[in-house]
């Protein structure tokens, strides 16, 4: 029997998901990744340590499933977006990768806009420091020496395709989040290379992310134990393999990500492109679909933060808040712990408690970080309905969709029913194995990519939602009379 596997290069692990032809995950493999932030706004890891994850993530299916392994078909790619791999002459790295949320090129992007305010419709989005393009831009101003040394700019899950094939290749969705992409074309955009001072020689070939991008090499198969030839596929952004892993890719399908960082996805038919909105207008994972996302940098890192602040276990957190609810907190928590992209742009933006006092206890803490999280996301619910997206229900993945305490919270907050999947913690790295097989069969995404089954459809509680409205008003005043001395700190 045939089996696909999916490798999602996360900011905080890689993982991974050995399926069957019938979608069923018979192995999965999660290895843990660290962080480096040597300074304020900074964000960076080294790429080896990724692959050295995948090779680990690589061991642990094998033993897990020896025989289903040795049967792969395809491997498909899933990843953090807008990282900067920076590549020599021998395709080794110039420096550690500047992770998506890095917020040193801050100054970067806003002379990037001021100068080319005509490529953010093009490009989907205005330039923000999360993303590849400002980030070279402070490379050729603070690091110049590596600059010109640059033969190859990567994405992180592309530098792992480089090394199981040798080639490098990326594909439209992942593409689509450097700035560097024209999104209705699907092809990369001159001017906005020029504007960098890059050109197309600096950049990965592009494919689809249902297509093939190369064949695992045949060193790598025989130290994996692979069996015959096996197609690698372009993969997708962690965002849209997040999409494919729950067949949201027709027109208005819409999901909440809950992982590391936040999105709130909405498929589109076209590409729809508000970039004064704060949104981002990409290109989806499969051919002739485009995406709308708001997207948060803080999500359920926030509650890891707390847990590990805490000293306690997360679920046991969970279940202590759970119990002691009763209504919206009295505490307000601003989860911008690593700055904000939508609707902000704002990497100097942190996280706050406000409302302390002596009675105060874990739980309300606890509680107080779901819903600033969930209020984060009624501010991206917000710019998408300024976008012209109005959003009727939504889809939960990511580690937080695990939380059916959450899902509630989420569903008064946006005043929308919220929908919890069957193992809808898988997220990107089954998406990636969808791809995998579509990459290796040539079969419609359409067939491939539906969506799992209902684990439950959670309706927002009227009482809740008029409750929670004045507390997201309390929320986006504290961010604003804040904003100054974010800028101060």
């Amino acid at each position: 029997m045939p089996h696909y596997l999916g490798i999602d290069v996360g900011t905080s692990a890689v993982k991974a998901i050995l399926a069957d032809e019938r979608q069923n995950a018979v192995a999965e493999a999660d290895v843990s990744l660290t962080v480096s932030r040597l300074h304020d706004l900074w964000s960076e890891q080294d790429p080896e340590a990724w692959w050295q994850a995948v090779q680990t993530a690589i061991e642990q299916l094998r033993a897990a499933n020896a025989s289903a392994f040795a049967d792969i078909r395809g491997i498909g790619l899933s990843g953090q977006m807008h990282g900067a791999v920076l590549l020599d002459e021998n395709n080794r790295p110039l420096r550690p990768a500047i992770l998506w949320n890095d917020g040193r090129s801050f100054r970067e992007a806003q002379e990037l806009g001021a100068k080319h305010p005509e490529l953010s419709h093009a490009m989907g989005v205005i330039p923000m420091p999360g993303f590849t393009a400002p980030k070279l831009l402070w490379v050729a101003r603070h690091e110049p020496d590596i600059f010109r040394a640059i033969r190859k700019i990567m994405l992180p899950k592309d530098y792992i395709r480089l090394k199981l094939t040798g080639a490098a290749v990326t594909e439209m969705s992942d593409a689509a989040g450097t700035w560097w992409l024209d999104e209705a074309r699907r092809d990369w955009s001159d001017a906005a290379l020029a504007a960098t001072d890059l050109n197309r020689q600096h950049m990965p070939d592009l494919v689809e992310g249902s297509q093939p991008s190369g064949m695992v090499r045949s060193e790598i198969a025989a130290q994996w134990g692979l069996q015959g030839d096996v197609v690698v596929a372009g993969g997708a952004g962690d965002a849209a393999a997040g999409a494919v892993g729950l067949g949201a890719i027709e027109d208005g399908s819409a999901f909440i990500s809950l992982g590391t960082s936040g999105q709130l996805f909405v498929t589109t038919k076209e590409f729809s492109p508000a970039p004064e909105a704060v949104v981002h207008s990409f290109c989806h994972a499969v051919p002739g679909r485009w995406f709308q996302m708001a997207a948060m940098l803080n999500a359920a890192s926030c509650l890891a933060w707390t847990a590990s602040l805490l000293k306690r276990d997360i679920g046991d957190l969970l279940r202590e808040t759970e119990a002691a609810y009763r209504s919206p907190s009295n505490v307000l928590f601003l989860p911008y712990l690593a700055g904000e992209r939508t609707p902000h742009n704002d990497p100097y933006a942190r996280g706050v408690f406000f409302g302390l006092s002596p009675a105060t206890q874990q739980t309300d803490l606890v509680q107080a970080v779901l819903e600033g999280v969930a209020f984060s996301f009624a501010d991206a619910k917000q710019c998408l309905e300024q976008a012209g997206t109005p959003l009727t229900y939504a889809g939960m993945i990511g580690g937080g969709s695990r939380s059916a305490f959450w899902a509630r919270i989420f569903a008064s907050v946006l005043d929308v029913p919220m929908v919890r999947y069957q193992g809808s913690d898988k997220g990107p790295a089954f998406g990636a194995a969808r791809l995998a097989r579509l990459a290796a069969t040539g079969e419609a995404p359409e067939a491939v990519c539906t969506a799992p089954s209902i684990l439950e459809t959670i309706e927002p509680q009227p009482q809740l939602v008029e409750l929670y409205r004045p507390r997201i008003e309390a929320f986006r005043n504290l961010y604003r009379a804040l904003k100054p001395e974010f800028v101060r700190a």
